[in-house]
């Protein structure tokens, strides 16, 4: 899944479910870390809301952490936690994420699991920028990323950094936009962490279109790219994404016939998920160019 290989991983964790024995694999958690009933369907749920199903999602992180909290095993909580509320953020639901959020913190703190809570600020401060919260997103978000790093982890990190970037374009400073971008990219590459390289680079064409002068051009090359690589691995949230920021692109040059061709046929492919905040934005930018 974190190489971007959805399908793939999807078959594995459907046979992983097939494959685990309550009975047999229970003890497996002190071994790896985390409890194999909590952790099949936590990591499903990114898989399937990358491929395009946010309503599956949030029912696997939703059975993952109610697993997690029956077991009793604290790192298994943990585990649960911080899978629900990052598909809680990204299907829109912020105050149940704001909830799990502050629980994991808390849990982090109590159990001493620096690489959990530095996850948990990381996803605040994702939670703050989509609030409004800028500033405090990225205050927050850089603690968070510091605490990884010291922690010897890079996994999620390029995803966040990609969010402080953002955030700092939003802000006007644009030159820590571009900085932090380019960390994320460089990082992608470096770590493998495909899963999300298609969201860094619509994110690079939003800030390219935020700068006192907007480059239009390099804009348009990224929703491209970040396009090519979502079809590429069937990432039809992310290809979800990049059409409509391609689409409102085209839409502001006049192009509304290429931009509701664009935009229709990825739209028309979901069949559930509608009240998330994606889908809500490409159904009200297809208002406008009908």
């Amino acid at each position: 899944m974190l190489r971007g290989e959805l399908t793939e991983a999807r078959a594995h964790l459907d046979q992983a479910f097939t494959l685990y024995d309550p009975v047999g694999h229970h003890t497996l958690a002190l071994r790896f870390g985390v409890h194999g009933r909590a952790a099949i369907p936590l990591f499903r749920s990114k898989a399937v809301w990358l491929l395009g199903y946010p309503r599956a999602a949030r029912a696997d992180s939703d059975q993952g952490l109610k697993d997690a909290r029956e077991i009793g095993h604290a790192v298994s909580l943990l585990w649960g936690l911080a899978g629900a509320f990052f598909i809680d953020i990204a299907c829109g639901d912020y105050a149940t994420a704001t909830t799990r959020v502050d629980e994991s913190v808390a849990l982090a703190d109590e159990q001493d699991a620096a690489f959990f809570k530095a996850f948990a600020i990381m996803g605040r401060g994702w939670l703050l920028r989509l609030t409004g919260r800028v500033s405090d997103a990225v205050e927050t978000i850089t603690v968070g990323t510091t605490a990884m790093h010291s922690s010897g982890a890079t996994i999620w990190t390029p995803f966040f950094l990609s969010e402080l970037a953002i955030a700092y374009a939003e802000l006007g400073q644009l030159e820590a936009a571009w900085r932090y971008i380019d960390q994320s990219i460089s990082m992608v590459e470096a770590a493998k962490q495909r899963w999300c390289e298609a969201e860094v680079n619509r994110i690079a064409g939003e800030i390219a279109l935020m700068s006192p002068r907007p480059d239009r051009v390099k804009a348009e090359a990224h929703f491209n790219r970040a396009l090519t690589i979502a079809r590429a691995q069937q990432a039809k949230s992310w290809e979800l994404r990049a059409a409509t920021s391609l689409a409102r692109l085209w839409r502001d040059q006049g192009k509304r016939k290429q931009a509701r061709d664009l935009l229709t046929p990825i739209y028309s492919w979901f069949i559930e998920g509608f009240d998330t905040p994606v889908l809500q934005d490409a159904k009200a930018l297809l208002d406008q160019l009908a």
